[in-house]
């Protein structure tokens, strides 16, 4: 009997042992392509020599001091090694454990600049639909993730949504990609103008939508208008890139392919790949500027921020990504992984839309592939292609809920960006194997119920 509390009481788990390259290993010895990165985390694969060599040499040298009493040298050089790529002014980093913690601290951070300039009405932040932004009250709030945020809505705060960028669903047959990216964007202007836009503090976007809706890039121009819109009145612009980010999409702010600027970005998974805990939330200089000449402190904190251990390791993935160019890898690698996908997947019934960017995409399936019509919830297909991939020895993340919280089943692939051309081969077999064996068994039995 176990004593820990599994995410799901009833689903027993194989204990994994060690892991090397693009696989993980139990303990009876079965290998596992990751073809998810866990979560979109495992950007370097497993047991990478130069992150275990760096997280090494720091814990011989101290693993660990409050960041009330000390900074650190690695925390300052991750640090300068963030704001030297990040695009716009972007100029402070604020490092946390993880991504839940990056965005609950961009949340505080927005409603004290308010603080500190003398606008304190502002209270009101606008997401989007079928979003995801962490599991903490504040960030569930913001979230759009109706199934995640549904038995804890009487303790969440009075967040405002609006519709996703997310044209295989939602674009009118009348209007073109851009035309239709216009019309979602300017619904962040009507809501503001409904809430009165000198009370709102933010809204808040994925770049690329993740394990929500199943990595959904936005259409072209979109969030330039949402960029436009936020200048025109006032309001921060808070990017989420903890799944879409640290070169994930091909670039290593993801929001460097939309052209736009962020006021506030959240980073982690990718990260540090892993190897520790770790997020951060980078801010601009403006932002900064007016807490330093006002309260003079950022009024938040956790125990383990810019954790000593976990900074050198965050280093050292940045190391890996620059020196043996993994960033130059992703876009190319992701290109095949697509096509490879499109080539098993063209006359599959059962396969609607294959979107992505760079080596994060999102496969969506649908009971009619003409109609679009969403398999039954009651299928718990997403559960089943999991349960039938890990038999076969690949880990894929399929979620359900893809449209509302309730209707549609997709599949969120995200391998590490070391996935060589033979190992994506046996990941789309493995992957067209287990959707072909639950599709065909979900219509059997919902045709026999009828």
């Amino acid at each position: 009997m176990s004593h820990v509390l599994h995410r799901h009481c009833h689903n027993p788990l194989p204990t994994v042992a060690r892991g090397e390259g693009v696989y993980l290993f139990d303990t009876n010895g079965k290998a596992y392509l990751d073809a998810s990165g866990g979560a979109a985390v495992s950007c370097l694969g497993h047991s990478h020599e130069g992150v275990r060599r760096a997280l090494h040499a720091q814990i011989d040298k101290v693993a660990y001091a409050h960041t009330s009493f000390f900074t650190s040298e690695p925390a300052e050089a991750l640090a300068d090694r963030l704001i030297a790529r990040a695009p716009g002014n972007l100029d402070r980093v604020y490092f946390v454990s993880g991504g839940s913690e990056a965005m609950e601290s961009a949340l505080k951070v927005a409603r004290q600049y308010f603080v500190e300039v003398g606008q304190p009405q502002r209270k009101h932040f606008i997401a989007r639909r079928q979003s995801y932004h962490g599991n903490t009250l504040g960030a569930l709030a913001v979230g759009g993730n109706a199934w995640r945020r549904a038995p804890f809505a009487p303790l969440l705060i009075n967040a405002h949504h609006i519709d996703p960028c997310y044209a295989y669903r939602d674009q009118r047959s009348d209007e073109t990609e851009y035309e239709y990216g216009q019309r979602v964007a300017n619904q962040l202007e009507e809501k503001l103008l409904e809430l009165g836009p000198d009370t709102v503090i933010a809204f808040i976007a994925e770049p690329v939508v993740g394990a929500t809706a199943g990595a959904v890039p936005a259409v072209a121009g979109y969030f330039k208008r949402i960029r436009e819109i936020c200048d025109q009145y006032g309001v921060l612009l808070i990017l989420d890139e903890v799944m879409c980010g640290s070169g994930r999409t091909g670039t290593f702010f993801a929001h460097e392919q939309d052209e736009i600027e962020a006021d506030i970005v959240a980073i982690a998974k990718g990260l540090g790949a892993g190897y520790q805990p770790i997020g951060a939330m980078l801010l601009t200089q403006g932002i900064h500027e007016a807490i330093s000449s006002g309260s003079g402190f950022f009024q938040h904190g956790h125990t383990y921020l810019a954790h000593t251990t976990a900074m050198a390791g965050s280093l050292a993935v940045m190391d890996a990504l620059e020196k043996e160019a993994l960033l130059e890898r992703v876009t190319p690698t992701g290109e095949l992984l697509m096509k490879r996908l499109h080539d098993q997947f063209e006359h599959n019934p059962y396969v609607g839309d294959i979107r992505g960017r760079g080596l994060f995409i999102g496969v969506e399936l649908v009971q009619d592939r003409r109609t679009k019509q969403p398999f039954d919830p009651a299928s718990k297909l997403d559960t089943r292609i999991k349960r039938a991939a890990m038999e076969l020895g690949l880990m894929c993340y399929p979620m359900s809920g893809t449209i509302d919280g309730k209707r549609g089943h997709h599949i969120l692939l995200a391998p590490p960006y070391i996935i060589e051309p033979n190992e994506i081969d046996e990941l789309v077999a493995k992957l067209g194997q287990s959707i072909d064996s639950q599709t065909a068994q979900v219509t059997r039995e919902f045709a026999n119920a009828s």
